[in-house]
């Protein structure tokens, strides 16, 4: 549900003003398997149990194309959303897949959901569903599809973040329409990822459920503009709600010479449905390091503040998983 209390007054009459941090002041959550490109860790998604107050952690490692892209998944636990202790772990062969890619880590009445993205026998991402009583008892071979390709008319489809409002779920995704130019199967998905072929812009588009099992396509939400530093990517990767807005951390690139190495904008809604772009001039969260990347970020509502996660490019091009915490003001 959403957050209550603002980030700046209303006497001030200014809302949505969000927490933001230093993304360089962060501390390191986990580092990548390997130095250099293309070794990957982050893509994260965090949940608060209500009982224990913990936080669980979802986050993927990659390694370069050539030697396997997004090979393993894994859960930890924490106490201060700092230190975390790893509970979970699934690899690429469990799912049969080429790889593995962000997934929505969600509890709700007792259940506990992990809504996986991964490239599917077609050579198409999608997201299924697993479900378990507890995060450590997920069991991938019991997942069931949750959102297709197919089901949105797109090619690819991933990287959910689901959040609960007024009784409904919301499942915000990256989704890849399909082109505008003839493209053959081959050409979109022979590498298994149709969002680096430079075929198809990656926007953000928007389920609806009430069980959180059967989902209805709500459409496009978030449209990369026709020119700018995010043309090619408005990925909006976790919202937080500030009355009277959602505010959305996008990751953004402006061709897709950027994909994987995309930066983080800011965007606002009233609604979940209808966002408009606050970072039109640039990104408002980068690195000093390589590529400047600074993607998937993920906030999570804490007392007194917002405990942030992201993927943060260090200098010798590798992403490491680091966390933030920004006070309410």
């Amino acid at each position: 549900m959403p957050t209550t209390g603002t980030f700046a007054g209303p006497a001030a009459r200014h809302w949505g003003v969000p927490p933001l941090f230093d993304p360089a002041a962060g501390q390191t959550v986990r580092e990548p398997l390997g130095e250099g490109p293309g070794w990957w860790v982050g893509a994260s998604s965090a949940c608060r149990d209500p009982h224990s107050d913990e936080i669980f952690l979802y986050f993927r490692y990659r390694k370069p194309r050539e030697l396997g892209r997004g090979v393993e998944c894994r859960i930890a636990v924490s106490s201060d959303g700092v230190s975390f202790t790893d509970v979970w772990a699934a690899g690429k062969s469990e799912l049969q897949t080429q790889s593995m890619e962000k997934a929505g880590l969600f509890v709700r009445d007792g259940r506990w959901d992990l809504y996986l993205s991964f490239v599917g026998p077609d050579g198409r991402w999608r997201i299924e569903r697993v479900t378990a009583k507890a995060p450590t008892e997920f069991d991938v071979r019991q997942r069931a599809p949750a959102l297709t390709p197919d089901d949105c008319g797109a090619e690819g489809v991933k990287d959910p973040a689901i959040y609960a409002v007024g009784g409904r779920l919301y499942m915000l995704v990256s989704y890849a329409p399909r082109p505008a130019v003839t493209a053959s199967a081959a050409d979109m998905h022979a590498t298994g990822d149709v969002y680096n072929t430079g075929l198809v812009k990656s926007h953000t588009g928007l389920a609806v459920s009430a069980d959180g099992e059967k989902w209805e396509w709500a459409g496009d939400v978030l449209t990369p503009p026709p020119a700018g530093w995010d043309s090619y990517c408005t990925r909006i990767s976790s919202v937080l709600y500030q009355t009277p807005v959602w505010l959305g951390f996008y990751d953004g690139s402006a061709s897709v010479e950027g994909n994987y190495e995309e930066r983080a904008g800011l965007c606002v809604s009233h609604d979940l449905r209808h966002w408009e772009r606050v970072s039109v001039n640039g990104p408002c969260l980068v690195s000093p390091h390589a590529s400047r990347s600074v993607r998937y970020v993920e906030a999570l509502p804490m007392p007194g503040g917002v405990r942030y996660y992201y993927e943060y490019a260090r200098a010798d091009g590798s992403h490491e998983l680091r966390t933030a915490f920004a006070p309410l003001p």
